[in-house]
């Protein structure tokens, strides 16, 4: 499949763009006035009135100190003057939103990371209507700056219901002292990004932006056509992290294997704190790989010496093994049909072991995807949640060394929902079925849901045919 031509002037630029910066704030907004909020989107796309210009995946030739991009959600659609018969072409979880008990279950957010227990108003999602959020390359003064001429443009239009900030960390870590950011799809037909693209398969652009060819062939599209190409949808989540908690199951599981705590520390993400992944460094965490290289790796190899079906290097149920499985064998269809883009940044300051605090921490940002059902919630459903996506696959020395479906257990340590009373992580080692394999239990949840929202991003052309609509209200 070649490479569509896309018009990177007329995709949100967070789609196909990381942008590098350190400071963000994300406004999550009620429209009060349509009509108004028609003149606002307006302003915001030409980046008239003294208003910035949302930010396209077109590449300026000086790095702007700023970004912005927009959002709604299906009410927002809605308020916008999408009809329901048309906003039913929509990604079905989409139209019911995060907050909703069926979808809130299927991904994990129960118990105190269940939508009744989300901040500042993200429990009712019907007044949730679109997300605004801008990021500051290395200037807080600009943030500021620019925040303060939004909240003033605000006025009148749309209700602040919550203001969140980001920060990035040292040496891009986030607060359980992973490098962060490392591993993102390759997405065909996507601006070139800063370093060579890694030896993993490109992903059909139609995983990513409605109006293209999919993995399987299909095109994502919605009603009305305006929408239709180019446009996005994503989760957008409130990650809070319990930094202690966490540090304290990586000292459990060490004392149960008798591992060294970084070494455990790998184990359960796949990756040593530095980025470098088990399978490129297995025994020790050595200089941090150059970019380019830190992705390029499989599991599956024909040669024994170098395969690691079983996860004996990289257990199965590690993070990195869950949420991308590469080329080893999973049911139903390969990894690249379900790939996310993160875009993410640490909250809160740096947790200090040696100084306590409860302050909050945690991980803010969005999952972008062109089909939320298909991608973030199959992942977050299936991947993190459950054990048995892992098809029956032994290593090349054949079934006395094991089989990779006894290999794992539980949910994903960071991801899962981890109570106490049932979770599991496996430690692989050679036998069969799993004889020798080395389970670790009773931990719980250190990841906390704070807030989610599914919303959508329009192309440009999409948001001037919103505010159109919307004038038309008036």
């Amino acid at each position: 499949m070649n490479a569509p031509s896309i018009d990177f002037d007329d995709v949100q630029g967070t789609i196909l763009r990381g942008y590098r910066v350190d400071y963000a704030r994300h406004f999550v907004l009620s429209i009060d006035n349509v009509p108004a909020m028609s003149s606002l989107l307006s302003s915001l796309v030409s980046g008239t009135n003294g208003l910035p210009k949302i930010t396209t995946a077109l590449r300026l030739e000086s790095k702007p100190e700023s970004f912005l991009n927009l959002s709604f959600t299906n009410t927002g659609l809605s308020k916008m003057g999408l009809s329901d018969e048309q906003l039913q072409t929509f990604d079905s979880s989409f139209q019911l939103g995060a907050t909703n008990p069926s979808v809130a279950n299927n991904i994990g957010d129960v118990g105190d990371s269940a939508p009744s227990n989300w901040i500042d108003g993200l429990n009712d999602g019907g007044q949730v209507h679109l997300l605004i959020s801008l990021w500051a390359r290395d200037s807080k003064e600009v943030l500021e700056s620019i925040s303060a001429t939004l909240a003033s443009a605000f006025s009148g239009v749309a209700t602040i219901i919550l203001q969140h900030d980001a920060n990035a960390l040292p040496d891009n870590k986030i607060h359980f002292g992973y490098r962060d950011s490392i591993a993102q799809p390759t997405v065909k037909g996507a601006p070139p990004a800063k370093y060579e693209p890694d030896d993993q398969p490109e992903v059909a652009t139609g995983e990513f932006l409605l109006g293209y060819k999919n993995e399987i062939g299909g095109t994502y599209t919605v009603s009305p056509t305006e929408l239709s190409l180019n446009s996005s949808y994503a989760a957008f989540r409130i990650l809070e992290q319990d930094v202690a908690g966490f540090n304290a199951i990586l000292d459990s599981f060490a004392q149960t294997t008798g591992m060294e705590t970084e070494m455990v520390a790998a184990k359960v993400c796949g990756r040593w704190r530095n980025g470098n992944p088990l399978t490129l460094s297995p025994d020790q965490q050595e200089p941090v790989l150059p970019t380019e290289q830190l992705n390029n790796f499989t599991y599956v190899k024909p040669e024994a010496v170098n395969d690691d079906t079983l996860g004996l290097t990289c257990p199965v149920g590690s993070h990195i093994r869950r949420n991308n499985p590469r080329n080893a064998g999973v049911v139903g269809t390969d990894s690249t049909h379900h790939r996310i883009t993160r875009r993410a940044m640490p909250y809160g300051k740096v947790y200090n072991p040696q100084n306590p605090d409860d302050g909050n921490r945690g991980l803010i940002g969005y999952f972008i995807n062109a089909s939320i059902t298909n991608q973030f919630e199959f992942l977050t459903g299936q991947w993190d949640q459950t054990s048995t996506f892992v098809k029956s696959a032994e290593a090349p020395g054949g079934s006395p060394a094991g089989n990779a479906v006894f290999n794992i257990s539980g949910e994903d340590v960071f991801l899962g929902v981890n109570d106490p009373s049932n979770s599991s992580f496996t430690f692989p080692k050679d036998g069969v079925n799993g004889s020798n394999n080395v389970n670790v239990t009773g931990f719980g949840r250190t990841i906390i849901t704070r807030g989610s929202v599914y919303c959508f991003f329009p192309s440009i052309t999409g948001l001037r045919y919103l505010a159109n609509l919307a004038a038309s209200q008036g």
